[in-house]
């Protein structure tokens, strides 16, 4: 059956890679967004555009606001693209439920993928090799006793069950981090996708990463289109993708290629999907043992280099197979499979800079140039436009740069990579490009003397090269200067271009400056000069974000190394801290403001102390508790036993034990995850409102999700609902949200 009308559940480049396929097919599409994001050049790529209620991802991942603009709008199929609800079952049985397509393997298979527990026994029962791990979920303890079955000098990572992108993931290389790296990815997972289980496994430091792309149609048949080189990574994020894997060794390409083609097929998998595996990067032979790491049962974000290479659009072979045709129908039997011709290199775009140690900064901002390269064999997949503003709510990824050589030298493909990064214009907003550029120019990477921690090792020399080091094959236009007039200017600045949604426009105008000229970086960043008012010197925001804490005020002093402000950039927390001492002249912004990368944030008044030289540790710490977030923690502590000692004691007096000690006796460790654990009872005592807190955390009723013998139960993973009343609150049973919990 042709579909008639498809719903992409997507945003930017995907969404109108999609649409494009689409079209080719005679398909109308009809694209979603929420309000903050209406400027995406998705939206105006569809035949149809619907506002979503909400903004940000959450909108995106709104099943059930989706599956009624889906009905409402006449679609009979929908696209998820990669990301958000993509590998999500429930949306899937959702949209079965209302008779529409998903565009996608089955809810079952989704289930099944989507637990890495369950693939990796997958994978080991079908002859599949998987590296040594733990059994099942993990709990604390387990970890320390698989850590100390380890081989001297080898190491374990422990990984989140569900989702992926490297949250919930860290390795471990000592046993007394094992404890607070556990809370840290359960905690990290869980915020990311609703589920904090992780399981571990013996990690490999130096791995190549290589994928196999597959396709089912269902029935049981499945075709490999052959394998992608990943290894290059920054914070197990990919960032160059190549098809075929130069140099791999034709028996180990067999040897993958084939496990991933019977996983597959013994799951009657249906549309597109890839199975990734590790192979050690110092045993690179034909007989190099390999092993399964993970499937991800949606289209990947570098599908793209498998299309170059293989000459099959991937996109159109989803939609037909949802059409319901075959494989046999298409002519992509594994017969009919050509083998890869040349190499294929995509560069992914990044809102974003890497420092010599490593850390990757986002930025952003309105983009005022922005001239993909052109020619033979380069394609550029991407949402940016001259005048787009950027939204650091959405993915840092902006463009794709996909290069094919059709040449049997890789050396071929490099060079053809590296011409059109350098051709590739982007004003306004600071990216990678010149941090791919050197990359593509390393001779560790031609020589593929790679791994998946090549970037980490390697970041100080990759990062030392700036755009100044690299040819720009592009004519540059000037860049617009404001220039303000003197501080007597009755009407601010005489000719001056202001930008009214520039949050820095009121303090382009303040009467105290004598003059803001801006000037061009080599990122083409108009920036503002930083000499401010009394001789204080303006302090750059090192990033693009939302000022969420100020942590000083004019007239402040302050020493080298004080916290100034508080940014919320890409959903993380950066505290920014003083680079010297002196006096706060002039604070620019105010909690709520968005502020640009290299804008003042403050104008201080320099100390001239000597203890102001080198560099600042951590300037920019990622690991911040705001305060709101502080007193969410302080008040959740409230709720247990260990803060609660009168209770527990009045408890024990009579023989009995606490609600938590039995909840936590019976569940697996580390697996009881609380829901509502801080409402407060809806008794009323007239007493302070610490005294009420301290009194009634729980309204009443323990409750939350846990495993139970889930070392006997790995299939059905032995979920279960924990609650018990806890009668030592000031409530007894009965609070507000006692039957709420329920």
């Amino acid at each position: 059956m042709a579909l008639s009308r498809l719903l992409v559940a997507n945003r930017g480049e995907i969404a109108i890679r999609i649409m494009r396929a689409a079209a080719d097919m005679g398909i109308p599409t009809v694209a979603i967004h929420p309000i903050d994001d209406a400027e995406s050049l998705h939206v105006f790529k569809a035949d149809q555009a619907v506002p979503l209620s909400g903004n940000g991802a959450r909108a995106y991942l709104d099943i059930a606001q989706i599956v009624e603009v889906a009905k409402r709008t006449g679609c009979d199929a929908v696209h998820p693209g990669y990301g958000f609800l993509a590998e999500n079952a429930d949306f899937a049985i959702a949209l079965a439920e209302a008779g529409i397509e998903f565009v996608g393997p089955t809810a079952e298979t989704l289930q099944l993928f989507g637990d890495k527990v369950r693939a990796r026994d997958l994978a080991a029962d079908h002859g599949v090799p998987v590296l040594p791990g733990g059994d099942g979920v993990a709990t604390v303890d387990g970890a320390r006793a698989f850590f100390g079955s380890l081989a001297p000098g080898d190491t374990m990572i422990i990984k989140a069950v569900a989702g992926g992108g490297g949250r919930g993931a860290r390795a471990v290389f000592n046993a007394d981090a094992i404890p607070d790296t556990f809370e840290q990815c359960s905690g990290e997972a869980g915020a990311a996708f609703g589920n904090g289980d992780l399981y571990v496994e013996q990690f490999v430091p130096r791995a190549r990463h290589i994928e196999v792309q597959v396709l089912g149609d269902g029935s049981g048949e499945v075709v490999h289109l052959w394998e992608r080189e990943c290894s290059i990574q920054r914070r197990f994020q990919k960032i160059v993708e190549i098809a075929p894997a130069p140099g791999l060794p034709e028996g180990l390409r067999s040897r993958i290629t084939e496990a991933a083609q019977r996983l597959a097929s013994e799951v009657g998998y249906r549309s597109l999907g890839t199975f990734e595996f590790l192979v050690d990067a110092d045993r690179w032979t034909d007989d190099a043992p390999f092993y399964f790491m993970e499937a991800n049962a949606r289209l990947q974000v570098e599908h793209t280099v498998t299309e170059a290479v293989t000459g099959i659009d991937l996109v159109a072979a989803q939609l037909k197979i949802a059409e319901g045709r075959s494989l046999a129908d298409l002519g992509l039997q594994q017969a009919s499979i050509p083998r890869p011709r040349g190499f294929a290199i995509q560069a992914r775009i990044n809102m974003e800079t890497i420092t010599p140690d490593g850390q990757t900064l986002p930025s952003g901002g309105t983009l005022t140039a922005f001239d993909p390269p052109t020619g033979p064999g380069i394609r550029t997949d991407t949402y940016g436009y001259a005048g787009y503003t950027t939204n650091p709510a959405y993915d840092s990824l902006l463009a794709k740069l996909i290069i094919h050589s059709p040449s049997p030298d890789f050396d071929d493909a490099i060079r053809r990579t590296y011409r059109a990064l350098s051709e590739f214009r982007i004003e306004g907003v600071a990216t990678n490009l010149s941090f791919l550029q050197t990359l593509l120019q390393h001779p560790d990477f031609a020589g593929l003397r790679f791994h998946t921690r090549f970037v980490e090792e390697n970041a100080a020399e990759l990062a030392a090269l700036n755009g100044e080091a690299h040819p720009r094959l592009y004519a540059e236009a000037a860049v617009a200067t404001a220039v303000s007039g003197n501080a007597g200017d009755a009407g601010g600045f005489a000719g001056a271009r202001i930008d009214t949604s520039d949050p820095l426009a009121l303090f382009k105008h303040d009467r105290d400056t004598k003059a803001i000229q801006t000037t061009a970086t080599q990122d083409g960043i108009a920036t503002p000069d930083l000499s401010g008012p009394d001789g204080s010197v303006g302090f750059p925001a090192p990033i693009q974000g939302t000022i969420v804490i100020i942590h000083v005020a004019e007239g402040d002093s302050v020493k080298r190394g004080d916290q100034l402000v508080v940014i919320e950039s890409m959903k993380l927390f950066h505290v920014i801290k003083a680079d010297q001492g002196g006096v706060i002249r002039r604070v620019t912004m105010a909690v709520g403001d968005t502020v640009r990368q290299n804008y003042p944030l403050v104008f201080i008044e320099p100390s001239g102390d000597a203890d102001d030289a080198g560099e600042i540790e951590d300037a920019i710490d990622p690991d911040y508790i705001r305060p709101d977030l502080e007193l969410l923690y302080e008040r959740r502590a409230f709720t247990l036993d260990e803060n609660r000692p009168d209770a527990v004691a009045s408890r024990r007096r009579f023989g009995y034990r606490t609600a938590r000690e039995n909840i936590y006796d019976l569940v697996d460790d580390g697996t009881f995850v609380e829901f509502g654990p801080i409402v407060v009872a809806a008794q009323r005592a007239r007493r302070t409102e610490e005294w009420l807190r301290e009194r009634t955390p729980a309204d009443g009723m323990v409750l939350g999700l846990a495993h139970v013998n889930g070392h006997l139960f790995p299939e059905t993973k032995s979920r279960v609902i924990a609650m018990s009343y806890d009668y030592t609150v000031f409530a007894g049973t009965q609070g507000t949200r006692n039957h709420y919990k329920q």
